[in-house]
């Protein structure tokens, strides 16, 4: 019998991925629903959407670890114990803790060495976008919903990633708050921010433009004069792993460079392609927009 998890059944994509990453894919017996990478992951029995899941299936596969993330699936990961399985929960909120997940997740299945090395990449791959967006000739207001209604403005990884990235977070002061009820805000204070690039990610549904360009008092807000409004796939930026750190990164870094009519290097090129609404002729980031207003 080996020493580590054998059978293991992820509820989010991230530990998946992590684990994919590390040759470990074949250990995996049960994923999300909302699983998209590895594609090949997709071929394994389907057990949990986010915050439910069918626990006779769950059960059946005789997992020995089951992976789970936030307080979110905290009711999942309570009825699975009182079942007898063994869970782990995660709930890495910043890039640093999304890197020791990484690390913890090698630790539990025997794979250390490896979870370092996969980690430190992903750092250096962090590095290098840091260092493109430092050569930007700005760093443009960008404002990051995770939800329309209420409006909320995105958890501390994705804020740190846009600022990573070469943006400049619009909400700053509520990237350190943990729960998404603590980052609601109102519509017209992030027009009165004016925002200069609206990033969209809303989990579970697709990002509805002409709704975000049609809110109250919004029609003076630079992003959507300019036609500035990207949907960044969720997959891609709210799942806290690997993709956010290489795809999902690459993405606003190279949306941003392209609105400040910079370009950024090949090797930092995201994968997919980049969303086109609003890229038009691909003009340069008018310097003349005002920045926020300073209207109370």
């Amino acid at each position: 019998m080996s020493s580590f998890p054998s059978r293991i059944v992820c509820l989010t994509e991230e530990t998946t991925e992590t684990l994919y990453l590390l040759g470990q894919g074949d250990r995996i017996v049960g994923v999300s629903g909302y699983t998209v990478r590895p594609p090949e992951a997709r071929e394994k029995p389907k057990v949990s959407a986010f915050i439910n899941a069918k626990f006779d299936k769950i059960v059946a596969l005789e997992p020995d670890l089951v992976l789970a993330f936030s307080d979110l699936q905290a009711d999942l990961t309570a009825e699975l114990v009182r079942r007898g399985l063994n869970v782990v929960t995660f709930n890495q909120r910043s890039v640093e803790e999304i890197l020791r997940m990484i690390r913890m997740v090698g630790g539990l299945v025997g794979c250390q060495r490896e979870a370092e090395a996969l980690a430190d990449r992903l750092n250096a791959g962090l590095d290098d976008i840091r260092a493109s967006a430092a050569r930007l000739p700005s760093r443009p207001r960008a404002f990051f919903e995770e939800w329309d209604d209420p409006l909320i403005s995105s958890i501390r990884w994705v804020e740190e990633l846009v600022e990573i990235a070469g943006g400049a977070p619009t909400f700053p002061e509520l990237s350190n708050a943990r729960l998404a009820k603590d980052r609601v805000v109102d519509p017209m204070e992030v027009a009165r921010r004016n925002p200069e690039v609206v990033f969209a990610s809303w989990c579970g549904k697709r990002v509805n433009k002409e709704r975000i360009r049609s809110r109250v008092g919004w029609d003076h807000v630079s992003a959507v004069r300019y036609d500035r409004i990207y949907e960044i796939k969720s997959t891609y930026i709210l799942q806290p792993g690997p993709a956010a750190l290489t795809e999902g990164v690459r993405q606003i870094h190279a949306l941003l460079a392209r609105v400040v009519g910079a370009s950024v290097p090949e090797a930092l090129a995201p994968d997919e392609r980049l969303d086109r609404d609003g890229l038009g002729s691909d003009v340069a980031l008018q310097r003349s927009d005002p920045g926020p207003s300073r209207k109370t």
